[in-house]
């Protein structure tokens, strides 16, 4: 991948994945509720890595699907799927502090950060989503959701790219064969680089994009930031075949 956004050349791909995933994680100085939040009301949500290894366990109920969304940014597709999947199940992992505050804000009232009810299918994981996958047992996700990641569009930052292809086979064991991938982006780099790395790849469906969003993904706000300015989305809905894992 050029750093103009040209075709991505072969020999990037196999690159091995960066390290540092995401940029800097704090961002502007925390108010006090959203140090409340992070302090009261995370700790109630967190997956922590003992309950990764059995993570139907961690939820009130036995859950009719479990699904992992990959950086939720600020909540809104992560309320939408458990509000329309009441029977489902899902871990939501997201790095950056003002985008878990943003969603824990809409959960909790004012006051409430430590005693506020919350959603009982609903898990955080406040790391690196690639430190989760491994701790996954094996067939576990029905679904997973990767909407508009940083396409980190720079040659010297394509290992950062959540869609790599050393991310593929942890993802692949962990998906149930037939399950579905999301991914959505609006940077026409990061689109010819999700072409280009799924392409081809027996773990998971050859799948052409879309040009509008699938009636039954919820909206977020940086679709629609993206369409005020103009760019063009495009939506992937890929599904892991029942070639082995290979890795």
């Amino acid at each position: 991948m050029s750093a103009s956004g040209g075709a991505a050349p072969p020999d990037r791909l196999h690159d091995r994945p960066d390290e540092r995933l995401y940029g800097r994680r704090s961002g502007h100085r925390l108010r006090a509720r959203q140090r409340r939040l992070l302090e009261f009301t995370l700790p109630r949500l967190r997956l922590t890595p003992a309950h990764a290894t059995a993570p139907e366990a961690a939820f009130a109920r036995h859950p009719a699907a479990l699904w992992l969304e990959i950086g939720f940014g600020a909540g809104e597709h992560a309320r939408g799927f458990l509000a329309g999947h009441p029977d489902a199940a899902l871990i939501a992992c997201e790095v950056f502090r003002n985008g878990l505050c943003s969603l824990l804000g809409r959960l909790v009232a004012e006051g409430e950060e430590a005693t506020g009810p919350l959603p009982g299918m609903l898990r955080l994981w406040d790391e690196d989503a690639r430190r989760l996958l491994p701790l996954l047992p094996e067939r576990c996700l029905d679904g997973v959701v990767l909407l508009f990641p940083d396409p980190w569009p720079k040659a010297r930052h394509v290992r950062r790219r959540f869609v790599h292809p050393d991310n593929l086979g942890p993802l692949a064991r962990a998906m149930m064969p037939g399950g579905e991938w999301r991914i959505a982006s609006d940077d026409p780099v990061q689109q010819a680089w999700v072409a280009a790395v799924l392409r081809g790849d027996p773990r998971f469906s050859d799948s052409t994009p879309l040009a509008a969003r699938p009636p039954d993904w919820p909206p977020t706000r940086y679709e629609a930031k993206a369409l005020a300015a103009g760019r063009s989305p495009r939506y992937w809905s890929v599904r892991r075949t029942c070639a082995p894992v290979l890795d």
